[in-house]
């Protein structure tokens, strides 16, 4: 198991921000917050100077998806895709390790069991 996959789609809108925003990359991270605990956080890096030193960096072409280093043990598993519908397009993040989630889709809690085993078979 890897830390993070992105799916073709995901690869191609990560690309496709890179270019329009002029960065470095598309980041994505968990802070403390939201009704559930946690919540996913996503931003971009303007220079390659900027990812610190244990950060995973995914090239993705034209691009690159950063994950910061505080994350990782949260996001291990993680496949990240990009989905369009009728009413919408976003990134839509399937993480093995939630235990639950807001109907946001943004605000996650963990379940420690799973972040413990996704962790181990992912290094």
């Amino acid at each position: 198991m890897t830390i993070c996959t992105l799916t073709e789609q995901a690869k191609k809108q990560v690309n496709i921000l890179c270019e329009e925003n002029n960065c470095f990359a598309v980041s994505l991270n968990l802070t403390g917050g939201g009704c559930a605990g946690f919540q996913y956080d996503w931003d971009s890096v303007e220079k390659e100077e900027d990812v610190e030193k244990m950060d995973i960096v995914i090239n993705t072409g034209s691009g690159n998806f950063v994950i910061g280093a505080h994350s990782i043990m949260f996001l291990a598993g993680t496949e990240v895709d990009y989905v369009k519908s009728f009413v919408g397009q976003t990134f839509e993040i399937r993480n093995p390790n939630t235990k639950s989630e807001c109907g946001c889709g943004v605000s996650i809690n963990f379940d420690m069991d799973k972040l413990d085993n996704s962790l181990a078979t992912a290094v």
